[in-house]
């Protein structure tokens, strides 16, 4: 479904990534680890469009999506959840899932796909009429994820979905990626030190220094003493 070869990013005169390769299969949960500032978001940035200056290439579904237009991507079925959720907070839950049906390829599909998004997500559902800017951290995560879904996108690049969650919503916002994948959606998922990824991962990646250090199954890197160590927090 996607695969990335010999990626180069810059911001700037400096390079963030060299030469990273990756691929993920269609209904496969790619993780990406590694430590803050190494580029983990900047290579889910790339992928979809939302970095200037990028070097290499990005094939998804076959075609070569890098220089193309991020909403050209987003239609393509592709599309970024950013850490920071970039929710609109004077618009309420419903109103901001339905922007997130926006693109062409979504419009035909919003009522399902929020009948789809209140089921993963029935706090969401009794929230509906809530400003987005009264929730709490763990309530604007979920909205950020489930307005991803409502772009009607066959692969989801999440970054870093738990950050500065309490452990219980950490379980909670992993447990909604699995069903979420287990409908058939692809996840390529930055996290930055969270052990229970380890559960939800067919394959994993490390990037060190902007490099990818490490790629193999989450058993490999399980039998890794420094990325059990180091990453995976045992």
């Amino acid at each position: 479904m996607l695969t990335v070869t010999d990626l180069n990013a810059y911001y700037g005169q400096a390079q963030v990534l060299k030469q990273v390769s990756i691929t993920a299969d269609a209904g496969q949960v790619v993780v990406i680890l590694g430590p803050n500032g190494h580029g983990k978001s900047t290579l889910l940035k790339s992928i979809c469009g939302l970095v200037e200056r990028v070097v290499g290439a990005v094939i998804y579904q076959g075609e070569n999506i890098l220089g193309q237009p991020t909403d050209r991507i987003v239609n393509q079925g592709l599309i970024y959840i950013a850490e920071n959720r970039e929710l609109f907070p004077h618009m309420t839950v419903l109103e901001n899932l339905k922007l997130g049906a926006y693109a062409k390829s979504a419009r035909a599909h919003e009522k399902r796909n929020l009948e789809m998004v209140f089921d993963l997500f029935p706090r969401l559902a009794d929230r509906r009429n809530q400003l987005s800017s009264t929730m709490s951290g763990g309530e604007a995560r979920m909205l950020a994820v489930a307005r991803g879904l409502m772009s009607n996108a066959e692969l989801l690049c999440v970054d870093e979905p738990s950050l500065g969650l309490q452990p219980s919503l950490r379980f909670e916002i992993f447990s909604i990626i699995q069903k979420i994948n287990k409908q058939g959606k692809t996840v390529l998922l930055v996290e930055q030190n969270i052990p229970q990824i380890t559960e939800l991962a067919d394959r994993i990646y490390v990037i060190e220094e902007g490099r990818i250090s490490f790629e193999g199954s989450k058993e490999e890197a399980l039998s890794n003493e420094h990325l059990k160590e180091i990453f995976l927090g045992m």
